[in-house]
């Protein structure tokens, strides 16, 4: 690993951590040279499928739209950033697990809407009306009662513990 700082070629490990559900390490490393210290994380490269669109073109999976996707659903919701990059990571597993070479936006869309579900209803409806092309507002009151009558109570708590925690922040 060469340095970022003066491009030495002789660095050493002086730290090395698990991140996230394990997937990937984190390293501490400290140049020979100029003794400068840098973090540098490392992940298994797998290959994931190619993505089919609706219209039968054909392109490379992007962990930017996924991410992006998600994010903007959640946008201003009060969901903790460890609790998405798992849920992104979930998606990518699931995707990765099914050992296709190719996999539909439909199916992966599908499992967005899953963790979204879990993670935030808000957010769920939110990506559902774009995913979806609601047309009117009944279709969002239909997705609406739908997600009601399938939640588990579980999961309606943890909606609730969100929807306070949010009140008590707008509050301040």
């Amino acid at each position: 690993m060469h340095c970022p700082f003066c491009e030495h070629s002789d660095t050493r490990v002086i730290d090395s951590r698990l991140q996230g559900e394990g997937d990937q390490v984190r390293r501490r490393r400290e140049c020979q040279s100029c003794k400068a210290r840098f973090t540098t994380y490392e992940t298994a490269e797998l290959s994931l499928p190619r993505i089919v669109k609706g219209d039968g073109r054909r392109e490379t999976f992007s962990d930017t739209k996924l991410r992006t996707g998600i994010l903007k659903a959640l946008e201003k919701r009060p969901v903790p950033i460890e609790r998405v990059e798992n849920s992104i990571n979930q998606v990518k597993r699931r995707i990765r697990e099914g050992g296709e070479r190719e996999i539909e936006a439909v199916k992966i869309g599908e499992m967005v809407m899953d963790v979204l579900r879990d993670l935030d209803q808000v957010a769920y409806v939110r990506f559902a009306s774009v995913y979806r092309s609601f047309e009117d507002l009944r279709a969002f009151l239909e997705e609406i009662e739908r997600l009601e009558n399938e939640l588990p109570p579980d999961l309606r708590e943890q909606q609730l513990e969100l929807l306070q925690a949010d009140r008590r922040k707008n509050s301040r």
